[in-house]
């Protein structure tokens, strides 16, 4: 097999020609000189930077937009960008001539996400459902039955998907089959389920999708730009265009700013109430103790002309701060990781989707590491009870019927009115 200088033209043993179109690939020249070219040495890097800003701008305002919306929107929108990256990572590994061989093999892969879909967001919104269907009580038993067999009903569309496989097994196939099989599933722990714990943070309250996202944001563009004008040593040969300069400034930033926007999106119940159901209306609550200030008082020897001898912070500051350290110490080695996938496979990007950016996969590389830890981070050190009225009233609405129901509300009853005696 040869390959022409342009890399399109494919000639195989037997004298035909196959057009191979690979944009986002990497060629060796190019590889080699961006392993020793900071980016403060880039003498394109104005014009780059320019492209960055304009697609910046572009996403930043649609993301206010999309935000305003409420959670809904949110959902909605995190569900498209998980298509996107899904799309991108099954590509990244397709062979066109061998997928002419296997009809239905791409909707065997897409088969498997959307099963997976179903699963995680049946699991994380199942009591979100029921509670927007309490009004309609034909449709509030359907809804409940669903939910009863969501569980069963992933597991045999699951197993659909793996006799489907099996069933489309080709001889001298089974290597590239195989590997596709393997690949998808990677794509779904790695990718999907990471990302899917973005849903469960936007629905506690926007607060802890808002935040840890700005965050990840606001370190991204401070280490770009402090690398851009500053950059001189490099951080890691893996990613050759990072330095410590770009890692320091933005990290800096990054603290401040999480400080900063912890104290700004407190004031706002749209962002700090949490969507107990699948409406968009708009959301009243009383704040929780975590967002309202407290005071705290200078210690003695603080000197007497400091013009403060108390301060106002709220306690979603102080988880701010945690927050902004994983996003500038852990998360951006989501984007090593995703550096490292690159070079691997010898392209530049995962897409084009994004002008200056690349692919949608790589913008949301360090997002799936922070949205996982603050999913964690809240239900470990910012709820205050394990048990809530909500909490059991949600097991008791999903796994008694309405009968059993009533019967426990008679025990209640019964219970109370026993007491009262007692204490008379």
């Amino acid at each position: 097999m040869q390959r022409d200088n342009a890399g399109s033209t494919i000639a195989t043993s037997t004298g035909r020609l196959r057009q191979r179109r690979r944009s986002n690939e990497v060629s060796p020249e190019v590889s080699n000189a961006n392993g020793t070219h900071l980016l403060v040495d880039d003498r394109n890097k104005y014009q780059s930077m320019l492209v960055r800003a304009y697609s910046s701008v572009w996403m930043i305002g649609g993301f206010a937009f999309v935000i305003y919306m409420g959670h809904l929107y949110i959902w909605a929108m995190v569900v498209i960008i998980q298509i996107f990256m899904a799309k991108e990572l099954f590509n990244l590994l397709r062979k066109a001539h061998e997928d002419r061989h296997l009809p239905g093999f791409r909707l065997l892969n897409w088969h498997f996400f959307f099963t997976a879909m179903l699963f995680v967001y049946g699991r994380i919104l199942s009591q979100h459902l029921v509670n927007t269907m309490t009004v309609d009580k034909f449709f509030y038993k359907l809804t409940s039955r669903l939910i009863k067999y969501q569980m069963v009903i992933c597991y045999f569309l699951y197993i659909a998907g793996f006799i489907w496989f099996i069933l489309t097994l080709k001889k001298k196939m089974y290597k590239y089959q195989f590997g596709q099989f393997a690949w998808t599933h990677m794509i779904l722990i790695i990718a999907f389920t990471q990302s899917s714990f973005t849903v469960a943070n936007i629905f506690e309250g926007i607060f802890w999708f808002l935040l840890p996202a700005s965050v990840i944001v606001i370190n991204d563009i401070a280490a770009y730009f402090f690398g851009f004008f500053f950059g001189r040593t490099p951080l890691i040969k893996l990613s050759p265009k990072k330095t410590w300069e770009g890692v320091i400034g933005g990290s800096v930033t990054t603290i401040i700013s999480a400080f900063v926007l912890a104290e700004c999106f407190s004031h706002f119940e749209w962002l700090t109430c949490p969507r107990k159901d699948l409406s968009t209306s708009w959301l009243y609550c009383e704040p929780s103790s975590v967002y309202k200030p407290e005071n705290y008082t200078f210690p003695g020897w603080v000197p007497q002309w400091f013009p403060w001898k108390e301060v106002s912070v709220r306690p979603v500051q102080w988880h701010s701060l945690c927050i902004a350290l994983f996003a500038s110490c852990i998360a951006p080695f989501g984007g090593l990781f995703a550096s490292g996938f690159k070079r691997a496979f010898k392209i530049k990007d995962f897409g084009d989707s994004i002008p200056g950016h690349g692919g949608i996969t790589d913008r949301m590389d360090c997002q799936m590491l922070m949205a996982v830890f603050a999913y964690i981070y809240y239900h470990s050190f910012v709820v205050l009870e394990n048990y809530s009225v909500d909490i059991l009233l949600d097991q008791i609405l999903r796994n008694l019927s309405v009968d059993e129901q009533k019967t426990l509300l008679d025990k209640f009853n019964q219970t109370f009115l026993d007491r009262q005696l007692r204490g008379s």
